[in-house]
């Protein structure tokens, strides 16, 4: 097992690709502490893994308040004692252009989705150092290339891309590796909320696909199995990467159809 006796936590995992990860973690032997602000989804997540026999424990967290965070850090500690993984994946989208976003609706994103990043890595760095820990944000193909709509989403996947190379930069020498991944269409969380909101979401699915080199979207599993190679020693000498796992989304045109 890649991730034996590792101690992580994944904000955001009760659904999507948080709750992939989370599963695989656990699967590999990590202790999983599962945050998330929805309770529901969460303990569901937890739930799913003790029931193959996976160690993990549900906080409730909204990542973009401190003192939600802290007791994050707390809670943890206080079960496990020690922190090795940290994965950033919390975050909303809010489908709009800037003229049309609302200021609430802008300060909303930035803070769950960039500032949640921050609170997490400052509460949980001092621990990660003791432990030569990593952490892992996801970004997405959007920190590279924008789609309508989509405004303060992409800005804050782009600074998280720079917040992580800076981490990498400034704790390098200290043992913590930092990671950020970016992944394409995945059929989970954000992209199926999309999905859902359009009047036929099949076709929307099946049009996704056709923008990817590989012809079809991601599944979340696909996205968990780097985020255990960048969280085990298998990535030892990586940090400060964006890696995209996006199925050729960001490569250029598909091939056309014959």
């Amino acid at each position: 097992m890649k991730l034996r006796e590792r101690i992580a936590v994944v904000t955001g995992a009760g659904r999507g690709i948080g709750k992939s990860i989370a599963i695989a973690f656990a699967a590999e032997g990590a202790h999983v502490v599962v945050a998330d602000i929805d309770a529901a989804a969460g303990e569901q997540t937890t739930k799913q893994i003790q029931e193959k026999n996976g160690q993990a424990i549900f906080i409730r967290t909204d990542v973009s308040t401190p003192d939600s965070v802290e007791k994050l850090t707390r809670s943890a500690l206080n079960e496990f004692g020690r922190i090795h993984i940290l994965v950033n994946n919390a975050a909303i989208q809010v489908s709009k252009t800037v003229i049309d976003t609302t200021v609430e609706e802008w300060n909303r994103q930035m803070a769950v989705n960039l500032g949640g990043v921050f609170l997490c890595s400052r509460s949980f760095l001092p621990h990660l150092r003791q432990t030569r820990g990593v952490i892992i944000n996801l970004s997405s193909v959007n920190a590279f290339f924008v789609e309508p709509a989509c405004a303060g989403y992409c800005a804050t996947k782009a600074a998280i891309i720079g917040l992580t190379k800076a981490m990498a930069i400034d704790h390098g020498r200290e043992g913590v590796r930092a990671h950020a991944i970016c992944p394409g269409y995945i059929d989970a969380g954000l992209a199926e909320s999309y999905f859902q909101s359009q009047a036929d979401p099949a076709r929307a699915r099946t049009d996704a696909g056709k923008l990817h080199a590989l012809g079809r979207i991601g599944r979340p599993e696909e996205v968990a199995r780097l985020a255990v190679f960048l969280a085990s020693e298998d990535s030892s000498f990586m940090t400060g990467a964006a890696i995209i796992v996006d199925g050729g989304f960001s490569a250029g045109l598909p091939a056309r159809e014959e």
